[in-house]
């Protein structure tokens, strides 16, 4: 079957990158399975009004398109109605904004049922505005016959559709939700690391690295769409829930944020972040910022961090890695290889040293419910059970702390 022939359409307004932001779109091409035909770009200080860029760009994108045999343009900024179909109406060709390109590729990716619930809620949300009779498919499962009302025009037949549509996935995401938030929640007094970073910066690769997993992981952005946690044993003995999300990137579009919000709850609860970069980017600058904007819209941009620049066994020595942690504990990794995880680990006890203490409990044998309080509140390092009592060695917050001391007979310190 023959792939789209895509012609990639720039827009570089002031402060972004040309470079980067033509290459990053080539590649969410690629993902969505298209191949790219040829590229335009235009710099701007603001989008026309009429077709986002100016109209002697839009005579090039016409010759452009017809000597490549185009099959679609793709836009690398959001389209208002009435531009993309002033584009579509002077190329003769489809033509997709930046967020529909993005939520098609998530709509592929999406395996599970709360992904697939969430990816079709920002697809509806997303056409809302942009309804031209797209969702009259939806009759076969409303019901159809009937529902109109005298003289109803189709479009609004197909608005009602889709609002009907978005209560019921919000319904259900809503559900998963709950139940998702309990379990997120059965693991908050526990220490919760977790995996940010942009799209295709290694998350799931690091991740199996670290755990010992065997996640799927591909070349490509937005490999994978879930949220998962596995425990990770630190070479002191200290036990971690690691949990991988899913990637950001640039202009990430703000009905996916809203709809995958349930998905990223433990970025909420995480104690600590390893906001993991890709090495070999030529702007990992760029792409921290992305990131650090949806981790602000999440209400996490405070959150305590580590920044794990990876692919290292990759990346140009030239590269300048020192100054673009901003400041926040780094490290250099490469998970592929498996080099530079003992560094990591290092640094991440420093981190846990800010808001934890290693402490020393000693209690009496019938004491032995202390071993699951600590398991279940901080990080057990050892234990041992002999007959005269129990020893055991942990990290623990100033609360846990607080509250075993305060038991007879249990004798704590703080190493």
């Amino acid at each position: 079957m023959r792939a789209e022939q895509a012609v990639l359409l720039g827009l570089v307004l002031p402060g972004e990158d040309e470079d980067e932001s033509i290459e990053e779109l080539g590649r969410l091409v690629r993902t969505a399975g298209a191949r790219e035909a040829g590229r335009l770009v235009q710099k701007r200080t603001t989008p026309d009004r009429t077709y986002g860029i100016g109209k002697g760009k839009v005579e090039e994108l016409k010759e452009l398109c017809g000597r490549f045999d185009a099959d679609v343009v793709i836009f690398d900024h959001d389209l208002k109605p009435a531009q993309t179909r002033n584009l579509e109406k002077a190329t003769g060709l489809k033509v997709v904004d930046r967020t529909e390109l993005i939520l098609d590729i998530f709509a592929t990716r999406a395996k599970t049922r709360q992904a697939k619930l969430q990816v079709e809620l920002a697809q509806l949300e997303y056409a809302m505005p942009r309804l031209r009779r797209m969702w009259t498919h939806l009759s076969r499962v409303e019901g159809g016959i009937g529902m109109r009302g005298p003289g109803e025009q189709q479009l609004e037949t197909d608005r009602r559709l889709a609002r009907k549509r978005i209560q019921g996935l919000k319904e259900s995401l809503k559900e998963i939700g709950a139940r998702r938030e309990r379990q997120v929640q059965s693991r908050s007094g526990r220490i919760n690391v977790c995996l940010v970073g942009y799209t295709n910066a290694g998350k799931s690769t690091l991740m199996n690295a670290l755990t010992g997993s065997r996640f799927f992981v591909e070349d490509r952005l937005f490999a994978t769409l879930d949220t998962r946690t596995r425990k990770w044993r630190l070479k002191s003995g200290c036990e971690v829930l690691l949990s991988d999300t899913v990637g950001f990137i640039r202009k990430l579009p703000h009905n996916l944020v809203a709809s995958f919000h349930a998905t990223l709850e433990e970025v909420e609860v995480a104690d600590v972040l390893l906001h993991v970069v890709d090495g070999t980017s030529k702007s990992p600058i760029a792409q921290i910022r992305a990131v650090e904007t949806v981790l602000a819209e999440l209400g996490c941009g405070d959150k305590q961090s580590v920044v794990v620049f990876n692919k290292m066994d990759a990346a140009e020595e030239s590269v300048e890695l020192s100054t673009a942690g901003g400041g926040k504990p780094s490290v250099s990794v490469s998970a592929l290889r498996r080099s530079g995880l003992g560094d990591l680990e290092n640094v991440l006890e420093d981190v846990m040293d800010s808001f934890t203490s290693r402490v020393s409990i000693v209690a009496p044998p019938a004491r032995s419910d202390l071993v699951t309080y600590v398991r279940n509140t901080g990080a057990l390092l050892s234990v041992a059970h002999e007959a005269e009592g129990l020893t055991m060695r942990a990290r623990l917050r100033q609360e846990d702390i607080d509250r075993i001391s305060g038991r007879g007979g249990v004798e704590l310190t703080v190493l």
